[in-house]
């Protein structure tokens, strides 16, 4: 039976077995759950919900309406050797949903934080490392592991069990198939499957963010000559360059040439099961 209003009211902000630090900084709508640890070096925003065995630490300030569940650890040491212990930060957006167990990590030196955006979807056992950038409207599936300094674009989506090496670039709108491992950048709107390479346009991604018939046409042929022409990628990206495009294509464009660790590249069709997902067509 559902509680009436007044019942609910009466119901504590703080669950009783909580450990929350006087020094901790919580709005006075946020709830705690049982047997749930906040140290006092964090700040939570209005009408967060911390579920129980929850462990939250370090410098680490969040903003409004997260929700973190069972088992979610959030701004613990980096495993880095390279950390010496100083106050280093995690800063997170608002309307993020951290599942069970998921792990995020502050960053290894104080001046560069790690930074979790808006409106996020980290599903169970996901790992983000320390120094990360996590755009908005990003979802990790489960077990998908983000090594340190991995910058994460708007609206991508990493699937279950992948893995991305420290210092990769995943592009806005790019996806990763289940199981995929990067240690190449992920262009944007592409499509990562196997080992650093990808296999197409998320074309049902772009369809389902109000990319036009034309905007997609444009990605579609810019891809087929940046990754299927047999033209070294950066060469061809060069040239296209100094041609006329859209804003998205030129997006595109300016992450090839802005890449230090390079691209991933086309995927050859023995080595790609097909799916609607992952055809590069429209």
């Amino acid at each position: 039976m559902t509680a009436d209003p007044q019942t609910r009211a009466a119901e504590p902000r703080i669950h009783p077995t909580a450990i929350v630090h006087p020094h901790a900084r919580l709005h006075p709508t946020v709830r705690v759950g049982p047997y749930s640890v906040i140290d006092g070096d964090v700040v939570l925003d209005a009408d967060c919900v911390v579920g129980p065995h929850v462990h939250l630490t370090g410098h680490t300030t969040i903003g409004r309406a997260n929700r973190f569940h069972a088992g979610a650890v959030i701004g613990d040491e980096p495993q880095d050797h390279k950390y010496d212990g100083s106050p280093t930060k995690l800063v997170i957006g608002d309307h993020n949903v951290f599942r069970e167990h998921v792990t995020v990590h502050r960053s290894n030196k104080l001046d560069e934080d790690t930074l979790i955006g808006s409106h996020n979807l980290l599903m169970a056992g996901a790992h983000v490392a320390h120094n990360c950038r996590v755009g908005n409207h990003v979802i990790l599936a489960n077990d998908a592991l983000l090594a340190g300094h991995v910058q994460v674009g708007d609206r991508a989506f990493v699937s279950g069990s992948c893995l991305v090496h420290q210092f990769v670039r995943i592009g806005p709108f790019a996806l990763m198939q289940g199981g995929a491992g990067i240690s190449k950048d992920l262009p944007p709107y592409a499509i990562a499957t196997g080992l650093n390479t990808i296999c197409g346009l998320n074309v049902i991604g772009l369809r389902r963010n109000g990319f036009t018939p034309e905007v997609r046409l444009e990605l579609r042929e810019l891809y087929r000559r940046l990754f299927r022409s047999g033209r070294p990628v950066r060469d061809v990206a060069r040239a296209e360059a100094l041609a006329p495009h859209g804003p998205e294509a030129r997006a595109l464009l300016d992450f090839v040439l802005t890449s230090k660790r390079g691209v991933c590249t086309h995927a050859r069709r023995a080595d790609v099961v097909e799916s609607s997902d992952s055809a590069p067509r429209d």
